[in-house]
Order: structure tokens, then C-alpha cells, then sequence
């Protein structure tokens, strides 16, 4: 039997539980199960706005899992009317309807009035397709990994910004606000990019992998007008089959505001970008991009990117289970 439990905060304990089981998953599949954000709303006593966790965990002599009898996690996030989450279940608890129970207990969140639950499929594996089908989930959208070697790809362009643009490094704090409303402005149409708060941004200060260095503003007549984040991994967290876990960069995101920056500006911080990853002694370089981004994989495939993974994000089709103020 599983026992399902909401929680709007975790303990340090529930933490360790949740990496734990990560990194179960992450050894068995080959690829993350969570994305970032969901990541850094993994500590102790963290409050993120509407978003709860959903602890799996096994009946009293029920055969062992992870330390705490952690089977299953699941992460719901957004705002109610456009719900977001992932799912993970131990390796070891597959195929009992510890996935099920966690997806239906989503559902759950969906009351009498429209709302929209999209559930991530990090790696596009078939047991989550199979699994989402049985349970009445659409296919919606599809996240590209694409890569690029960097030390033995083809040479760099260099990058050239469109007259009158000046390109500088991030400044933590005096910046912040002028890159959130360019932020803003460049995903407005974007699910999860365009709703970045400050918290968001300052959380990411705060990482170990945050390098101001490595964050490339444009702009015109003092006004920003375009950004590029890099971001350096440690371990490659999906290394190539037989290939070891070596550092690898990745263009974070890269956003230009609309009709401000003129022709080729994405292009030029793009390049910026992969030149100080490059510098920084990088053999190879990661970015995610929406299938349906058409402009923007046409430029990545012309700077020497392909595909190496997908994402696949599941919307619910079906009917409420139960209305809302049933869920915590």
C-alpha cells in the first residue's frame, strides 16, 4: 500500500529522503528526473508560492526503499489555474502503481473550473508514455537537449552585435530589475520562463554555479536590451554512453527584448557565450529549446548544435476527480 502526503515545506530529513531517491532514478534512467527549478525548492523550511510536494512513501511492511520508505515524490508547482509538476518513482517500486497514484493525486488538484496540469517526462521514456496514456495524458510539448562540441567542433563565429550594442557583464543586484522586465518581455508566451521573480533570480545568485562572468548583457543607449546566461556543470549530469561524467557548459538562456535589439543580436550573444565557454577549457556545451521554437533551432543547428535528448510534457485530458479545497 502507498500512503500519499502533502507538504507545503519539507524537513531536513524529507530533503535527504528526495535526493536520495533522485539519484536512484537519475543512475537507473540516465537522466535527470526533476528539472532546476524543481531542484531549488529542496530545502529545509522553503515556502515557493502555490507550490507543494507529494511524499510517497510505503506501508508498514511493505518491502524497503530508500531510507524514510520514500517510493515515490512528486512536485506541483505554477499558479491554479495552470498547474506544472514531475514525477519520480524509486527504481525499485516501478510497475506497482506508485506512478499512478502520484498522477492521479494531481489530477486531484483540478476543480470544477478550467485548469491546465502539465506533467514533465524528463528523458522521454517509454514507461512514462505508457503510464501517461492509461491515465488519460496528451503529449503537449517536447523539450530538445542540443549539443556542441566545443573544443573539437567546427571554429566559432565571431560574435559581432548589431550597431549601436555594447556587450558587458551582469552586475548582481544594480541589474536585476532591468534583466527581469527584458526577461519578462522576451518569454511573455513562456510557461515557466516569463513568470520569473526576483526570488527566482536571486536564488540562482546563490547557487554555486552562478558567475557573473559568464552573464553577458546587451545594451543601447544604456538601456538593456538582451542577455546571455552560461552556466558551467561540474559532472556532465547526461554523459554520452561509455563516456565519463566531464564538466560541460550550457547556454542557460538566452532572451533578446522584442524589437529593441536588432537583427542578429541573439545570434552575437549566443556566440559570446559559447566563446567563454570555450575559454574556460569546455570540450562541450548543452542547451534546451521548445520543439516548436522554429527560429530558434534553426540557429543553434546553424551554430553546430543537434539533438541529444528530449523532454516530453503530458497534459491532463481527463475530468476532475475532486474539487480543489480538497487539496492542501
Amino acid at each position: 500500500m502507498t500512503i500519499l502526503t502533502w507538504r507545503p515545506t519539507l524537513s531536513g530529513s524529507d530533503v535527504d529522503d528526495i535526493e536520495n531517491l533522485l539519484t536512484a532514478a537519475e543512475r537507473t534512467d540516465g537522466t535527470g528526473p526533476v528539472s532546476e527549478d524543481v531542484r531549488l525548492t529542496l530545502r529545509p523550511g522553503l515556502r515557493v508560492g502555490t507550490g507543494r510536494h507529494l511524499l510517497a512513501t510505503r506501508a508498514e511492511g511493505a518491502p524497503a526503499a530508500g531510507a524514510g520508505g520514500l517510493v515515490g515524490y512528486a512536485h506541483l508547482g505554477g499558479v491554479p489555474a495552470e498547474r506544472q509538476a514531475e514525477i519520480v518513482v524509486h527504481p525499485d517500486h516501478r510497475r506497482r502503481g506508485v506512478g499512478a497514484a502520484l498522477a492521479t493525486a494531481l489530477t486531484a488538484t483540478a476543480g470544477p473550473a478550467p485548469t491546465r496540469l502539465d506533467v514533465w517526462a524528463h528523458g522521454d521514456l517509454p514507461a512514462a508514455a505508457s503510464l501517461a496514456e492509461r491515465l488519460g495524458f496528451a503529449r503537449s510539448r517536447v523539450l530538445f537537449q542540443l549539443r556542441r562540441p566545443l573544443a573539437a567542433g567546427p571554429p566559432l563565429p565571431l560574435a559581432e552585435p548589431p550597431a549601436g550594442i555594447t556587450l558587458r557583464a551582469y552586475r548582481p543586484g544594480p541589474d536585476d530589475n532591468a534583466w527581469l522586465a527584458v526577461n519578462a518581455a522576451a518569454f511573455a508566451d513562456h510557461p515557466e520562463q516569463g513568470r520569473w521573480t526576483l526570488d527566482d533570480l536571486t536564488r540562482r545568485h546563490a547557487e554555486p554555479w552562478f558567475d557573473p562572468n559568464g552573464f553577458f548583457v546587451a545594451e543601447r543607449d544604456g538601456q538593456l536590451v538582451g542577455f546571455h546566461w552560461t552556466k558551467v556543470h561540474e559532472v556532465d549530469p547526461m554523459p554520452p554512453a561509455g563516456g565519463t561524467a566531464d564538466p560541460i557548459g550550457e547556454v542557460y538562456v538566452v532572451g533578446v527584448r522584442p524589437g529593441a535589439g536588432g537583427a542578429g543580436l541573439g545570434r552575437a550573444l549566443t556566440l559570446a557565450g559559447l566563446g567563454h565557454l570555450r575559454d574556460l577549457g569546455l570540450d562541450s556545451v548543452l542547451l534546451y529549446v521548445d520543439e516548436d521554437n522554429d527560429r530558434a533551432v534553426r540557429m543553434y543547428s546553424a551554430l553546430g548544435f543537434s539533438t541529444y535528448t528530449r523532454d516530453v510534457s503530458y497534459r491532463w485530458t481527463g475530468s476532475a476527480q475532486r474539487s480543489r479545497s480538497d487539496v492542501p
